[in-house]
């Protein structure tokens, strides 16, 4: 504008709205089942709506732009009641959500789900216009001028001139100074052309290291700080807190209860007061528990996922981590060494069938049911969905523990019957895993070794979790088997995590392949290995979902 219609612009504005649940963020659906996925997800729960703003103020003076940049951005909190499936559809079907974000507009039709709002409504809208005004008026009126930074301009400056500018948390007062283009030289260092903060010129906002002076002057380098090789190097720290934490039932404790004192605490769970006030607070620090100076509480998610019989409880595979896996991944550098699994080292014992470890008694043999019960029963809903069902009549859940995935299934589809085939001492406890006071299908329960037994006939067989626990030689033995009891249009539904051809992309997929190096035979798998092994043995039109959750869906059919 400034060059071509001799106008100067007052001020341009860009600003963009996202949906964010679980630590994902939701974009527009790409056709309705995406959208039911999106919906559920936030069914029944409290999600955040974030819009980003930046201004750019505009002025002229001897021909030239001048121009000062701010950005900030909005929160607010929205919960979605518990709706029913009919309601979902109802809204997908009227076409509203396919164009929002999250896959739901609260300003019209969307507005019925909603059970409350805490902050701006407009920010959901998709535009903070409260938060903007007040940015807008220190614009205008600016508190103070050595605040403010201003670069000159022949024209107006391309989308790549803005990459440096503050990237932070910022006030509108505490906008980031261009002094020129920052360039690199043949060491990666920032020539002295680098991009400093106004406020405080040993404050670096760039990714590199940038040229700083002593008190005699001389120049010196500043590191960058490595926060994510720290943040590595802690890991287990915050990991063994959460366990021990989890361990001594101290979410169970604070649950439903208001703050309480260390001391309180100490007393419930028979520990020190000393340890129990260190740990609490390291919890707190790490977002699990709520510090005051009436004491600690509970924070939304360690109510939701923390406490045993939270909604979506993962104390069972906490704990399993913590008795069973922290000391398998203590002999990691044997395991890699020795491409073998541990549990000799780590148990003193190396048991002959990969699941023997598990039942040599009743509690660890509940404790492991109750750790995959944890995942299934969180990944359940989204592994449901992940494609269209309905035309199976019958399924089979191969190695379906305790039924957590096959009670979804019945739930989304009435008229498919469910029957969970699993080792017999696997069956003999699955009772005390069985929803209660819910009206729904029945899931019906067979024991047997799917490597020998005869499987129940189905439409459909699902295999969660089962895959990435075996190497390719017992896989084809399973595939085998399943492919020889198919008939044409069967099909095969797969629950795993999914890497990507170059295995390069998804850290926690790689650190699980790791997991498989040091307790089982198995390993995590790329899509076109499943794919792979699934056309091997007849199984054609591979699908594969990334849901977004833990666990990835693969669906074939028999030809």
């Amino acid at each position: 504008m400034h060059v071509k219609h001799l106008r100067t612009p007052d001020v341009v504005i860009g600003a963009d709205t996202i949906v964010s649940v679980d630590e994902q963020i939701l974009e527009k659906p790409v056709d309705k089942q995406d959208a039911y996925r999106m919906l559920s997800r936030l069914n029944g729960k409290e999600h955040s709506v974030f819009t980003g703003v930046a201004i750019v103020h505009c002025s002229s003076k001897d021909n030239q732009l001048e121009t000062e940049v701010t950005d900030f951005y909005e929160e607010t909190k929205v919960k979605f009641s518990d709706l029913s499936e009919e309601l979902l559809w109802e809204y997908i079907h009227s076409g509203e959500p396919m164009d929002k974000a999250g896959g739901y507009g609260i300003q019209a039709l969307g507005g019925m789900l909603v059970e409350y709002v805490h902050g701006d409504f407009l920010n959901v809208v998709g535009f903070p216009l409260n938060h903007f005004c007040k940015k807008l008026a220190e614009l205008y009126y600016p508190p103070s001028k050595h605040n403010v930074q201003h670069k000159k301009y022949d024209s107006i400056p391309s989308v790549d001139t803005f990459e440096n500018l503050s990237d932070g948390e910022n006030d509108s007062s505490n906008f980031t100074e261009h002094k020129g283009a920052s360039k690199l030289d043949s060491s990666g260092m920032c020539s002295s052309e680098a991009i400093y903060n106004s406020e405080n010129s040993s404050s670096v906002r760039t990714g590199f290291m940038v040229p700083l002076e002593n008190q005699n002057g001389v120049s010196e380098s500043a590191p960058k700080l490595p926060s994510k090789i720290l943040d590595l190097m802690d890991g287990f720290r915050a990991s063994k807190a959460l366990f021990v934490a989890s361990k001594l039932k101290i979410f169970d404790n604070l649950k439903d209860k208001g703050p309480l004192k260390a001391v309180d605490i100490a007393n419930e769970i028979g520990a020190s007061v000393c340890g129990t006030e260190r740990l609490l607070d390291a919890c707190a620090a790490l977002g699990l528990l709520e510090k005051t100076p009436q004491g600690y509480s509970n924070t939304d998610s360690a109510n939701a996922y923390l406490t045993s019989d939270g909604e979506y409880s993962l104390h069972g595979y906490i704990i399993h981590s913590n008795d069973h896996l922290w000391p398998l991944f203590t002999n990691l550098e044997s395991a890699v060494k020795e491409g073998s699994r541990q549990n000799h080292r780590a148990f003193g014992k190396k048991a002959d069938d990969l699941f023997k470890d598990y039942y040599h008694s009743q509690e660890v043999k509940q404790r492991f049911m109750a750790a995959m019960h944890s995942i299934a029963h969180l990944t359940a809903r989204d592994v449901a969905t992940a494609f269209d069902l309905s035309r199976f009549k019958s399924a089979c859940d191969l190695g379906g523990c305790t039924g957590a995935l096959a009670h979804e299934l019945v739930q989304i589809y009435p008229n498919l019957k469910v029957t969970v085939f699993d080792l017999p001492e696997v069956i003999a406890n699955t009772s005390y895993f069985q929803p209660s006071g819910q009206h729904m299908a029945p899931v019906t329960f067979a024991s047997g070794d799917f490597f020998k037994d005869n499987l129940p006939e189905a439409d459909l067989y699902i295999l969660s979790r089962v895959l990435h626990d075996w190497p390719d030689e017992k896989i084809h033995v399973l595939l085998s088997r399943i492919s020889a009891v198919c008939k044409p249009g069967c099909g095969i539904l797969l629950a795993e995590m999914v890497l990507d051809d170059e295995k390069k992309n998804r850290s926690t997929v790689l650190l699980q392949s790791l997991n498989m190096l040091v307790q089982t035979e198995g390993k995590e798998r790329s899509g076109s290995e499943y794919r792979g092994l699934l056309e091997q043995h007849g199984f054609t039109n591979v699908k594969i979902r990334l849901t977004g959750n833990l666990l990835d869906v693969i669906l074939c059919a028999k030809i």
